[in-house]
């Protein structure tokens, strides 16, 4: 089978995310090898917030890309653009082979026209990432805790031990993303439209304390 799409994740899955120049690098290499650039947008809203961009100026450098509303506080929520003449051809009825009906979509589309007035979309994104950076800053200053990514989205990684992440995962709603098999593990941490500053100080405090309970 011979390769026909580039896939890349905007917002990454390690909460970072492609600068314009290196998009626009990514889509020229695609087109000098006759390769599609698919830009799977869950998180999209957090990456023109991080990159202080539009919409537009990512979706210039993909032939097809979804607009993510569930992680930016729609309910089920994605859209699909196509970006490049002919390729929308026959997709209304990939969309029925595939049970994307939902009601006829009318539901789901008046959450996207809610994102999309006023700019709500691009508001809570750029909440959702000051909280993940006040988070950041928080537990980065805990003993043990350093961050294994730049933290350009709302996500954050903390690379810990792995008797502290286990007991971590214990009392708080977070799992272990990696483990590098030599005694440390990366814990993810996820803030979201509706995190609020006092949940991260709160979380940070309660953090804290469990970490040095163990010490003690």
């Amino acid at each position: 089978m011979q390769p026909r799409v580039i896939q890349l994740a905007q917002v990454t899955e390690l909460g970072t995310c492609y600068s314009l120049d290196e998009l626009r690098e990514l889509r020229a290499f695609g087109q000098e090898h006759g390769l599609l650039t698919y830009i799977d947008g869950a998180r999209i809203a957090n990456a023109a917030a991080y990159l202080d961009c539009s919409l537009a100026d990512i979706a210039a450098y993909a032939d097809v890309l979804s607009f993510g509303g569930t992680k930016n506080g729609a309910l089920g929520v994605e859209a699909v653009l196509v970006m490049t003449d002919g390729l929308a051809d026959g997709a209304q009825y990939h969309r029925k082979q595939q049970m994307q009906l939902a009601s006829k979509m009318r539901f789901l589309g008046a959450q996207v026209a809610a994102l999309l007035a006023d700019g709500l979309w691009l508001t809570s994104a750029g909440h959702a990432n000051a909280m993940a950076s006040r988070l950041a800053s928080a537990l980065a200053c805990l003993p043990g805790v350093r961050l294994a990514y730049p933290v350009q989205s709302n996500g954050v990684f903390t690379e810990v031990g792995e008797e502290t992440a286990l007991l971590l995962e214990k009392d708080f709603n977070i799992h272990i993303w990696s483990e590098n098999g030599e005694g440390s593990c990366v814990l993810r941490w996820m803030t979201a439209f509706d995190t609020s500053a006092a949940d991260v100080d709160r979380l940070a405090e309660a953090v804290e304390a469990s970490i040095v309970s163990r010490e003690t």
